[in-house]
């Protein structure tokens, strides 16, 4: 049945491998049932409940991803969606969480039809590489100055907004001794690095009564204060036009670039340098966005994650199913999820932002309009909050230089249609 299903022996790999590789997948990503709980609590939904539908949506996305494209790719809610879901969407906004929830089904049924349709290939291609890679490096940075909050490290001050904090405190002190171990334990290639770092921080912090130890095992925690709350009438109203859009921007790059950098490690890229059944897998992670947020979680996506289980000799989609009975596993382990602090994930996510950030290296930074419009997308998005106004600065900025520098020639009319549509957005038209 399994070959039948994966088709083991023509990917030249075994029953024996693909757990094993699923495994270490599971271990690489499975910090986010700790982070993601920690970060959506914020907007008021209950932890407990974000806790199960991150387990589920993850089974779900990555069981679909293995029976229909037959991929060792493994999904999950998204870092750096999540935080924007939490604190732009809702906390700086001002919109329920039930709205959010809205936003990101709007913005996964877009991604489906995009799929079904094969428009995703026109959109990406009339993105300019260096401005993708600004927006992976701002949502990074937008993720290293929360998570330097939640650490305690940064605190606001009146003065000049933002100024260091406590570090007499056990918090950021705990949380600057984890980030350093999951860097040292990714240099030495351990598996499951973050996650390692993230239950020392805890287990640290329980020691020293910093934070309450909830348990190891229970049965899992309802899923009803999330189930089906989502507001779909409320997403469609016009101000969140930009917000549905950053969603399905973000998932829709974020997902093809895991896509491409999994396969290729994997072997699975075509002889003309195509992905086989690229639609296939598109198709599967925006249903599992749109399940996710029935269920009640941010975006689901694909993890770049699963390249550690592909270093482990994953080539099928049997990879990602191990992946998603080990998320149905997890359900069990809510009390532990639930004794996490803010603080112990805050090293998690300043890991991933270092992560994020690394595309700036690729940038052609003697072209000043390239370079200019990179820094103005960048920097937007920790110093407005909003990844969604780091996308339209950048747009912006980029269409606006561009064509003033005499180089409209590089421009392209959804470059252009998508700039304008940001100016009227940001109301400038109206000021």
């Amino acid at each position: 049945m399994l070959e039948k299903l994966f088709q083991l022996k023509a990917h030249n790999t075994r029953v024996s491998t693909e757990i094993l590789a699923g495994i270490t997948t599971f271990l690489t990503m499975a910090y986010i049932l700790f982070v993601n709980p920690s970060i959506l609590g914020a907007t008021g939904m209950d932890k407990g409940a974000v806790f199960v539908a991150t387990c589920l949506a993850a089974a779900f996305g990555s069981a679909v991803m293995g029976l229909i494209a037959n991929y060792p790719i493994a999904l999950a809610p998204g870092m750096g969606l999540n935080a924007f879901f939490t604190y732009t969407v809702v906390l700086h906004m001002g919109y329920t969480w039930q709205v959010a929830l809205g936003a990101v089904f709007l913005s996964a049924t877009m991604f489906f039809v995009l799929s079904l349709f094969r428009v995703r290939e026109w959109i990406i291609n009339s993105i300019p590489l260096a401005l993708r890679s600004a927006i992976a490096a701002g949502i990074g940075l937008f993720l290293a100055l929360i998570a330097l909050q939640n650490a305690k490290l940064v605190v606001d001050n009146p003065a000049t907004l933002v100024g260091m904090g406590d570090l007499t405190q056990p918090e950021p002190i705990l949380a600057a001794l984890g980030f350093i171990l999951i860097v040292a334990l990714e240099a030495r290639k351990v598996t499951g690095a973050v996650m390692i770092g993230i239950l020392v921080v805890t287990f640290a912090a329980i020691a020293m009564g910093v934070s309450q130890f909830g348990g190891v095992v229970s049965m899992p925690p309802s899923l009803a204060p999330t189930f089906l709350q989502l507001d779909i009438a409320g997403a469609m109203n016009i101000g969140l036009f930009s917000v549905v859009f950053a969603f399905l921007f973000v998932d829709l790059f974020d997902n093809s670039g895991t896509l491409i950098g999994v396969a290729k490690r994997a072997g699975l890229m075509g002889k003309d340098g195509h992905l086989p059944k690229m639609g296939r897998a598109l198709i599967a992670d925006s249903t599992a966005a749109m399940s996710g947020s029935l269920l009640g979680t941010s975006t689901t996506t694909s993890y770049i994650e699963s390249a550690a289980g592909v270093s482990a000799g994953g080539r099928t989609g049997l990879t990602a199913v191990v992946v998603a009975l080990l998320f149905l596993l997890a359900l069990f382990f809510a009390p532990l999820a639930g004794s996490v602090p803010a603080f112990a994930t805050a090293p998690a996510l300043l890991y991933v932002a270092v992560l994020m950030t690394s595309g700036l290296a690729e940038i052609e930074w003697d072209d000043i309009t390239v370079a200019a419009p990179v820094v103005v997308t960048a920097l937007a998005m920790p110093f407005t909050y909003s990844i969604a106004n780091g996308i339209a600065f950048g747009f912006i900025a980029w269409t606006a230089m561009k064509a003033l520098s005499g180089r409209w020639r590089e421009l392209n009319p959804a470059l252009v249609i998508l700039s304008v549509l940001f100016v009227i957005k940001l109301g400038w038209f109206n000021a």
